[in-house]
Parts: C-alpha cells; sequence; structure tokens
C-alpha cells in the first residue's frame, strides 16, 4: 500500500506524514517525503528569470510544527507510540545536522535541542505570531535514541 505525500503547501494544513530517523545520530529534516532533495528549502536557488533551478518560486512556510511521537504500527496498520524518545532539533544549514554554531547538530548536541518528544506524546512548534513572522519548515530535523524512531510531522498555517 502505498502511502499519501501531499504536495500542496497551501492551507490550513499539511500533513507532512511519518518522519522516520533510521539511523540514531543522523539527524533527518522534516521535510524528507516531501521533498528530499531540499528543492525548496531557503538556501536553495529558487525559480525565476534566467535561473533554470527546480525549486519552486517561494519557499513553504508555515505558522505552527506539530509533532507526534508515534510510528507506523505492523504493515502500517494504524500507529503505536515510539519505543523512546525523539529529540527535535534546530538546524541552520543545507546539510540537516549543521547548525552552524560549531556542535554536531544531533541528539548530543543540547544547544541545538529544542524538544525532547516522548513516546505517544505531542508538542507544536509556534512562530512569532507577535511580529506575524512564518517559519520554514526546512531549519528543522529530528534524531532519536532508538533507530527507527521518528514522528508524525504537520505543518499548520501554511503558505508559500
Amino acid at each position: 500500500m502505498a502511502l499519501s505525500v501531499f504536495q500542496n503547501p497551501q492551507g490550513t494544513d499539511w500533513p507532512l506524514g511519518f518522519v522516520k530517523v533510521a539511523a540514531i545520530g543522523t539527524p533527518v529534516n522534516i521535510m524528507v517525503n516531501v521533498d528530499s532533495n531540499n528543492n525548496n528549502a531557503p538556501w536553495t536557488a529558487t525559480k525565476g528569470p534566467g535561473n533554470p533551478a527546480i525549486s519552486s518560486e517561494y519557499t513553504p512556510r508555515c505558522h505552527k510544527i506539530t509533532f507526534q511521537g508515534y510510528q507506523p504500527g505492523a504493515n502500517n496498520n494504524g500507529m503505536v507510540p515510539n519505543s523512546d524518545v525523539v529529540y527535535i532539533l534546530r538546524s541552520l544549514g543545507p546539510s540537516p545536522g549543521n547548525n552552524n554554531s560549531g556542535g554536531p547538530g544531533n541528539r548530543s548536541d543540547s544547544g541545538a535541542m529544542l524538544y525532547v518528544l516522548q513516546p505517544g506524546g505531542a508538542v507544536t512548534l509556534p512562530a512569532d505570531e507577535m511580529d506575524r513572522a512564518p517559519i520554514s519548515p526546512y531549519l528543522y530535523v529530528l534524531d532519536a535514541n532508538s533507530n527507527g524512531d521518528g514522528a508524525l510531522v504537520t505543518l499548520l498555517g501554511c503558505s508559500r
């Protein structure tokens, strides 16, 4: 059974699906299911006059990102809680673990850590609502204590 992959970043919600951390200590960008090559990341050249880049004209933005500590059950039959904690980290560079601070940008780097997501738990990362400043989902990565854990990720209040 193929899983849905929504490619329309406009509207109230954009489910990114389950973002899996295959190898602990190797962060995964939360946009991996919809843009595995980071074609629409803020640091990638956009389409425009004289630029044949394969990205969209504008990078996706949102006002909230929701993370849920679940993973697909056997045969994708429903969701089950992760086996261990998942780390939500800030990444400031073109490679998922590069936070431009000199640290590794993974589960051992508390300087890049935003949240520790418990199995079956949920957390929402809000934008700066006071200044109406949306956030780029490309700036966030996941790492985990157990291979195969991850998070269900949903962008809320999306625009491009």
